[in-house]
Parts: structure tokens; sequence; C-alpha cells
């Protein structure tokens, strides 16, 4: 099997045990988001509007938004990184590519903390994304530029072991479910 087999199994495992956990969710599923991102007031934060059955961070980047700028991933064009637009819960949104919701009004801002969605996660920091490589061509250039905090987003469900990486892969440096943080260890 090859790595591409292996990732597209990966994946639909992890779509089908992440639509179960979102049927299921109860309010207050990024309380713990909201939590760790109390530590990090005033300090710029990316967050993500989600699609589909991902987990919702939008509470917490609520929160975040009253002490400091967040903002929410711009794909400008195929295989390239990321920027990131200023957003705030009132803003007008608009579609944007692949169906992300994006502001209607770009002011471009640059992350020290990105809040990264992902399909499957592992404790050690590993990710397996949606496969276009925009979190991982972003990551590598923030932390290019400086010091930044990557933390992944998910249900409990996602969860998984021995997920399918490769060499380009960046690692998440915590992970925040519904009911726990993960510290990844060094």
């Amino acid at each position: 099997m090859t790595l591409d087999d292996q990732k597209k199994a990966a994946r639909a495992a992890a779509f089908a045990r992440r639509k179960v956990a979102f049927a299921e969710r109860r309010p207050g599923a990024s309380a713990k988001l909201s939590e760790v991102l109390a530590g990090y007031r005033g300090v710029p934060v990316a967050g993500f509007m989600p699609i589909n059955t991902e987990i919702d961070p939008r509470p917490a980047m609520a929160e975040a938004s009253a002490h400091g700028p967040v903002g929410v991933p711009v794909i400008k064009a195929a295989a390239t990184p990321l920027d990131f637009a200023i957003w705030a819960p009132d803003a007008p949104m608009v579609e944007g590519a692949f169906k992300a919701q994006i502001p209607a009004d770009l002011q471009w801002m640059v992350p020290e903390v990105v809040i990264v969605p992902l399909v499957a996660f592992d404790i050690h920091g590993e990710r397996l994304g949606y496969g276009g490589g925009f979190y991982d061509r972003t990551l590598e250039g923030l932390r290019a530029r400086g010091p930044v905090l990557a933390m992944g987003f998910a249900f409990d469900a996602q969860e998984a072991s021995d997920l399918p990486l490769e060499k380009t892969d960046q690692p998440l440096d915590l992970i925040i479910t519904e009911t726990r943080v993960i510290e990844v260890a060094k």
C-alpha cells in the first residue's frame, strides 16, 4: 500500500469518527481552547472557520478577539502558504476558496499562535490534514520567521495512532480537544 493509499484510508476512518463526534457534541466544546487562549491574551492568534463536521473554535476566538487580534486563514492559490485576515465575531463574511468563510474586508495579520484544524492527530503532536499541505507550508514559513505555537483543535474521537506521515508534515506543539489539553513532549 502506497503512502497516498495509507493517508486516504486514515482520512476515511478519521472522517467517520469525527462525523459521529460532531453529531454527539455538547455545548461548550471550545471551553478548553478558551482556557488555553486566556494565557495568550494580546498575542496575535489565527483560528479557523469550521467546515462540515469540524469542531467549532469560534466561541474561543470571540473571547480572544476582546484582547488582541484574531485572524482566519485565506487561501490565495493551491500549493501556497495561507495568509491570515483579521476576523471579528460580527465581521461580514464571504465565501473563499474551498467554500471556507473569509472576512469581506481583508486586513492582513501575522499570528504567533495558530489554531490548526485537522482530520486526525496522535499524542506526539503529529497531524493528518486534508492533503493540500496548506498548514504545513504555513507553519514552516511562520516558524522560519520566529516562534509560533501550533495548537491542533479537534474532537477526542479524532485521535489515532500510526499516522502515515511525510517529512514535510509540520508537528503540533499541543492538541486541544473538547475534554483535554495534550502537551506534546519535544
